[in-house]
């Protein structure tokens, strides 16, 4: 199976965190999940069901028709580094052109935003009569640039450059009599008058299309890899799924926000988001478990993509403990638990996909270099279960257009379809697959 350009044309259609979200629960509803309002009761049944939080999280999940025992959650995020349109965007330059004024959002690469055809997407919210509500936007269009600095006036550029984010990452919108036109545009893109604009969280995203290629196509190149990647793959495993009654177990999909700037909102990892809605699923289907004893039999995948080794630069990574593109999925590990994963949680996993005949490799950074995080240790301060932090071996990872390998995708998916069907039995000593 090529899920590649699938998942390429998932991408497109998810420049945001909004649009990723909004895709999933399109997605999950064609599949017969039921929409739960999270300021409403919920009465549930036997089925399939989804949640929203700031349209820019999501939590799916498949209730028995027998008494609940366990979950089993996969976690992902719906971010990826950005630049964020501030609430006065315009910023007029030289008498002679109009500027947009971005902050950076997450750990990006600056340099890789240049010279590339930018669009602007996101969550505007408009006002109609005494109502205000959210419109999903994305412009589609290359509509700005950041230019770079020709080499004759910055002759340091191949040396070393520090770039200034309020400096050298505006982007050129238009000309000096364009002033005043912004909230114009955005409105005629939505069909509505500029003064019904009351305000809006948008983003500039790379538009630049996917990419298969390679020697004999064995790699493809997008926006955004990290982390839809993962989520497309856990959104695929959960809709293969979907039409089996789990035994006892309640397969979760949990997709975040924010998990690029420390996962501390309402939306995010270290929320309350997932323990108030596992509460809320235990406190509506019968169990013979109290609530502490499900979530300690419980186990999570936190999937989110991982450090191919460099082709220009092996010095970087550990000598014993690189990962690769095409070689399967990734298992993360750090002593300093930026990684949650342990010998349990390992060993579990590990045999899960020997079981389905995955390839598994284990990651961790050199001991000298400080290495990134992810969501699984923060949603483990809620929910304290089991968790293995696994992923997709990429290369340019925070960068506007990452590198991964057509091979693993399919791996992910089928591992995540098998943690899926087949109920673990955790105690405190043992886990039985």
């Amino acid at each position: 199976m090529n899920s590649v350009p699938e998942f390429l044309q998932f991408v497109s259609q998810a420049p945001t965190a909004f649009h990723a979200v909004s895709k999933t629960a399109e997605r999950l509803k064609l599949a017969g999940f039921v929409y739960l309002d999270e300021t409403a009761n919920w009465n549930l049944a036997p089925g399939k069901y989804y949640t929203v939080k700031n349209g820019t999280a999501l939590i799916a999940f498949i209730v028995p028709d027998s008494p609940l025992t366990h979950f089993q959650i996969i976690s992902s995020h719906a971010d990826s580094p950005m630049l964020k349109l501030k609430p006065l965007p315009e910023s007029p330059a030289c008498n002679c052109y109009l500027r947009l004024n971005p902050e950076v959002y997450g750990g990006m690469i600056m340099s890789t935003w240049l010279d590339r055809p930018l669009s602007i997407a996101g969550r505007v919210i408009v006002k109609e009569k005494n109502r205000l509500s959210s419109r999903l936007l994305d412009l589609h269009d290359p509509c700005v640039l950041i230019p770079n600095m020709p080499i004759h006036f910055n002759r340091d550029i191949n040396d070393g450059f520090k770039y200034n984010p309020q400096v050298d990452l505006l982007p050129l919108f238009g000309d000096a009599q364009d002033k005043g036109t912004f909230a114009s545009v955005i409105a005629q893109a939505l069909q509505l008058e500029a003064e019904q604009i009351i305000s809006f969280d948008l983003f500039l995203y790379n538009t630049m299309p996917g990419t298969v290629w390679g020697s004999h196509r064995q790699f493809f190149s997008s926006p955004r890899i990290d982390d839809l990647e993962c989520a497309y793959a856990s959104l695929e495993a959960l809709l293969t799924v979907s039409d089996c009654t789990p035994s006892g177990f309640v397969p979760v999909l949990a997709l975040f926000d924010n998990e690029e700037v420390g996962s501390q909102s309402k939306q995010g990892a270290d929320s309350t988001f997932l323990s108030d809605t596992l509460n809320r699923i235990h406190s509506a289907v019968p169990s013979d478990r109290h609530f502490p004893a499900v979530i300690a039999s419980s186990f999570m995948i936190s999937a989110d993509n991982a450090h191919a080794i460099h082709p220009n630069h092996p010095e970087k990574y550990d000598e014993q403990n690189r990962v690769y593109m095409n070689r399967g999925i990734v298992i993360k590990h750090s002593a300093n638990q930026k990684y949650t994963t342990d010998a349990i949680s390992s060993a579990a996993f590990s045999e899960i996909c020997r079981h389905a005949n995955i390839p598994t490799q284990h990651f961790a950074n050199r001991s000298d270099i400080r290495g990134g995080s992810t969501l699984g240790n923060i949603a483990n301060t809620h929910v304290s279960m089991n968790t293995v932090d696994i992923g997709l071996a990429q290369l340019a990872m925070h960068s506007s257009y990452e590198t991964a390998g057509c091979m693993d995708l399919p791996y992910m998916i089928d591992a995540m379809t098998a943690f899926y069907k087949n109920p673990l039995e955790i105690s405190s000593s043992s886990i039985v697959l």
